[in-house]
């Protein structure tokens, strides 16, 4: 018989359970002319990203091939970058499922079978995705045409016993926009759509059956209408995943009370956006008000709620995702913000179960630093020697979507390192992404340093927090986002948000500023402030310019800034731009101007203190800008 040790040895050096992959890319490539290939690819996404949420909800077991671009396949770059000598998956087995029944068959213990939705009422399918979370259930839209996924998991295959159908006994309609709003005393809202979101609020979140610290915002069936404004992954099905594994609240909703809807013409104007309010209203109180709520996804503006080509709204794409920001932000929400053209994201419930370090530091100078490079004279003032000083905001890494597929092109660029970038990145991204910002932090160069995107923990309005709160009349918002964003900062050893976007929102006043300075002591970079701000020891500086894409104007907008302004520190942004971009800038600007000095993050933020510290009038406000 075995010695108790040697079976204790045994187990302890068993090989971990193999990782099931599975290759969905087929569905990407489907023809858009085709609705059968259309509705297949939306089906088979759907059905994965809700089984591999329930699979992966206490432990990564399934992983998924789909996401494409620039060029390679980003859920392979990530895990081979996570399979390597010493990382996380290195003694992980990867074993293949041939097709979708295999895999459905592989995991059939994990799930109690399909809910099954409606393809007349398109919010239906955001409707499943919750119910799957809720019920671990398999997401299939009813189809019953040979071959279809339908067919396929439910009348045959594994036939997945039909739990939940979002349609009534006789097929008929379960949501029709007229009499009471199913299984309620609630009148209908007069649109099928806004009926069956607010049967889900009366049934899983009013009822508890959700986590309300999580919400997804995500494009619904709508999408087979018009597969092509967008990359075809742009359903951002696979974004689902992680929403299933935490029972998050989906929905797609039009943020304007002004407008009807392109894909529910027949409703009254404002009740989408009157039903959003009272979804938001119901995730506050369940969750949002003592921890905020986590929404990932972003408006889907080249399909519905802009005025962008099709997408039959009155509102620029912009306007659209500020006005979203500022009614999210009145119930203490915020976007983890998946938007188009970088928004499909795969894995997340596999990598969140990531092992993340309790602290990430970095290095930051002291004073004797500065002056010992410099920098400071002995009592304490900016040595300016003719020179102006700027900082370039390396974004928009606010949504770890952006952050998983631009990543490996930005990160990896062979000319990272040469000069000082502040790289902006969210650090609620560790949630879905951390396994990337672990790589990040542990590979940075000493060029390489860190700060808060946009705008903070998390893309919100701040100001929409402070009391009075319009839109939703709610108490004081900012010791709620204080607490969540806290432990974020001090995990990845964050001091400064490189940007706050006020947008429609008020700017920060004297207790929105008190918040940041609890988190982000070492600066902040909002819209709505005076040039220049000293608020207690935390300096604060207006955001400036975007400097767009081509390198040669970008370099002229600097020129022309720090020329006209009288402010020696100097703030621009670019968005998803790789280290050479910088570089070809910032030649440009040394060249025509060799007072010009690009610092890193750290240094750059002390020494503007130092100086707001120095000269009281630029302190209060009151240096002018031109």
């Amino acid at each position: 018989m075995p010695e108790p040790l040697l079976i204790l040895s045994i187990v302890l050096t068993a090989a971990p359970p193999p990782i099931v992959v599975y290759d969905l890319t087929h569905a990407s490539r489907f023809d858009p002319a085709d609705p059968v290939q259309v509705a297949d690819a939306w089906d088979e996404a759907h059905a994965v990203a809700t089984l591999q949420g329930i699979v992966n909800r206490d432990a990564p077991r399934l992983y998924v091939r789909f996401v494409e671009a620039f060029g390679r396949n980003v859920d392979d770059y990530w895990m081979e970058r996570m399979s390597g000598p010493g990382a996380w998956l290195e003694h992980r087995e990867r074993v293949p499922a041939g097709n979708l029944e295999e895999l459905v068959d592989r995991f059939r213990k994990h799930v109690r079978g399909a809910v099954i939705y409606d393809p007349r009422v398109a919010a239906t399918s955001n409707l499943a995705s919750t119910i799957a979370g809720a019920e671990d259930l398999v997401a299939v839209r009813h189809d019953p045409r040979p071959g279809s996924i339908y067919t396929r998991l439910v009348a045959s295959g594994p036939k997945l016993p039909v739990r939940l159908r979002l349609m009534n006994s006789d097929g008929s309609p379960m949501f029709t926009g007229t009499g009471r709003i199913p299984g309620t005393d609630l009148e209908s809202t007069g649109s099928a759509k806004c009926d069956a979101y607010l049967w889900l609020k009366h049934h899983y979140l009013d009822a508890g059956r959700l986590d309300a610290g999580y919400a997804g915002f995500y494009i619904d069936q709508y999408w087979m209408t018009r597969p092509t404004a967008a990359p075809p992954n742009h359903h951002t099905l696979t974004n689902h995943d992680f929403g299933v594994a935490r029972k998050a609240f989906f929905l797609d909703l039009d943020v304007w009370d002004d407008e009807i809807p392109v894909d529910d013409p027949g409703q009254k104007q404002g009740t989408d956006a009157a039903t959003l309010k009272a979804i938001l209203r119901g995730l506050h109180d369940r969750g949002g008000r003592d921890r905020m709520t986590h929404l990932t996804g972003f408006v889907p503006w080249a399909f519905k709620y802009s005025d962008h080509e099709g997408a039959g709204g009155k509102h620029a794409v912009v306007e659209t995702e500020w006005e979203f920001a500022r009614i999210l932000s009145a119930y203490n929400a915020f976007k983890d913000a998946d938007a188009i053209e970088l928004g499909a994201m795969a894995n997340a419930s596999f990598y969140a179960h990531f092992p993340l370090k309790d602290r990430y530091p970095r290095p930051r100078p002291r004073r004797a630093d500065l002056a010992a490079r410099g920098l400071l004279t002995a009592d304490g003032r900016v040595r300016f020697d003719g020179r102006d000083f700027i900082i370039f905001y390396v974004g928009d890494y606010d949504a770890a979507a952006w952050v998983y597929q631009f990543m490996p092109v930005a990160w990896d660029h062979p000319d990272r390192g040469r000069i000082p970038l502040m790289w902006a990145i969210s650090p609620v991204i560790e949630r879905r992404a951390g396994m990337a910002m672990d790589h990040i932090w542990r590979t940075a160069t000493p060029n390489d340093h860190f700060v808060a995107a946009d705008n903070g923990a998390g893309y919100l309005n701040p100001g929409m927090l402070q009391e009075p709160r319009p839109v939703s009349g709610l108490p004081c918002g900012l010791d709620a986002w204080a607490r969540h964003c806290a432990p974020l900062y001090r995990r990845w050893d964050l001091t400064i948000t490189g940007f706050i976007i006020d947008g429609f929102a008020p700017g920060l006043n004297a207790r929105g500023l008190d918040c940041y300075a609890r988190f982000s002591p070492d600066g902040i970079v909002p819209q709505w402030v005076p040039p220049s701000l000293l608020h207690g020891r935390m300096p604060v500086l207006r955001a400036d310019r975007d400097l767009g894409d081509d390198a040669e104007k970008a370099a002229g907008i600097i020129l022309e800034r720090v020329k006209a302004r009288k402010l020696p520190f100097h703030w621009f942004r670019a968005i998803l731009k790789t280290p050479d971009w910088y570089i070809r800038v910032l030649n440009r600007v040394r060249a025509a101007n060799p007072a010009i000095e690009l610092l890193d993050a750290p240094t750059f933020f002390e020494l503007y203190r130092a100086y707001l510290e120095t000269t009281p009038e630029a302190a209060a406000g009151q240096v002018p800008l031109e």
